[in-house]
């Protein structure tokens, strides 16, 4: 009898085996001679299509069977065409990554109706940078302090209506007191800062610090950027002396809205696939992407361009997207009220 059990034992063995051998054989042979595209919501030379490109050069050598993996920019509605496209066109297979703004999980939990799309049924594959995003002005503006942004009307450049970049001045407007006037209808986030260059505009509505520090390190380093207030969850190590969005609430409702408004920082630069896709695939993606965090020669390409790294991977990040979107009705209700929700 004992001999019998061990006999079935390894017989189960062997086939539990072979069974996951072979299930991690057909990703590689379905990746195997592939072309990944990896599709960008914004113009070249932002956040997103920095993060979105290095992460695409060195991701397909640790997908299993080594496809090619190329980046297009597919810009648009503040990353609602490239969603919109992810969620109804393409292939559902996981040859299609996408990046898109942030905040497209935080105006569904909203209800805008300009979403097409529910980001709870895409695939998280992952972010490369949790990083604070910041409301800046330039320092030829005088515009210093939140404070200073009550006294007079300050232009901010945005990308997109219903984008972190409207969204931020537009609360503050309504809870704080600052006079920001949007300026909405720039493709992406490196057109806003050249905005600011050719003083359009007197500051940008929202970026991450991590961006600011690897597209304009001459411009802190010249204290040429005045640094409003940043967006998250908890500050960032070297910006100790700005203001978190949340603190400026007057009261436990505003603050809860603030908290609502601020959570989607964690979904940063992110990198998602279709609905649909075979489970298999969808780990073998997220196993990719931890893989390239860790990456050497992954490592030190960001370096070489100034980009911190700090992943969130795509577990969580799906967990953080459905937490969002389940967000209590009072709290929504509340940020509703001043930023709208796209009807």
């Amino acid at each position: 009898m004992k001999r019998s059990l061990v006999a079935v034992t390894a017989v189960l063995a062997l086939a539990g085996s072979n069974f996951s051998a072979q299930a991690q054989q057909s990703v590689e042979s379905f990746y195997k001679g592939k072309t990944i595209e990896v599709l960008i919501g914004y113009s070249a030379g932002g956040g997103y299509d920095t993060f979105a490109r290095l992460v695409g050069r060195f991701i397909g050598k640790h997908i299993p069977g080594n496809p090619t993996v190329v980046p297009r920019n597919m810009p648009g509605g503040g990353g609602r065409v490239v969603s919109g496209y992810m969620f109804r066109i393409a292939p559902k297979d996981g040859t299609v990554l996408a990046t898109a703004d942030q905040s497209l999980t935080l105006q569904q939990a909203l209800g805008d109706k300009t979403i097409p799309f529910d980001n709870n049924k895409f695939n998280w594959i992952g972010n490369p940078a949790d990083d604070n995003n910041t409301l800046v002005t330039t320092a030829p503006s005088n515009i210093k302090t939140v404070e200073d942004a009550t006294k007079q009307e300050v232009a901010l450049a945005a990308t997109g209506a219903n984008t972190t970049s409207e969204q931020y001045p537009k609360v503050m407007n309504a809870m704080v007191g600052t006079k920001f006037k949007i300026v909405n209808g720039y493709p992406g986030g490196n057109d806003a800062t050249l905005a600011m260059e050719r003083n359009e505009v007197a500051g940008r509505g929202s970026n991450s610090w991590a961006t600011w520090k690897f597209t304009r390190p001459d411009w802190i380093a010249q204290k040429k950027l005045n640094i409003l207030v940043q967006i998250g969850l908890k500050k960032a190590p070297d910006l100790q002396d700005v203001p978190l969005l949340i603190d400026l609430a007057k009261n436990d409702q505003d603050r809860a809205a603030l908290r609502l408004l601020s959570a989607p920082v964690a979904i940063g630069r992110p990198l998602f696939t279709t609905p649909d896709v075979p489970a298999e695939r969808v780990k073998a993606l997220r196993d990719a992407f931890d893989a390239t965090m860790k990456d050497p020669e992954f490592l030190a390409a960001a370096k070489l361009e100034n980009l911190e790294i700090n992943p969130v991977g795509g577990e969580e990040l799906q967990k953080i997207v459905a937490d969002i979107v389940s967000t209590p009705k009072d709290v929504v209700e509340r940020l509703v009220s001043i930023v709208g929700n796209g009807a």
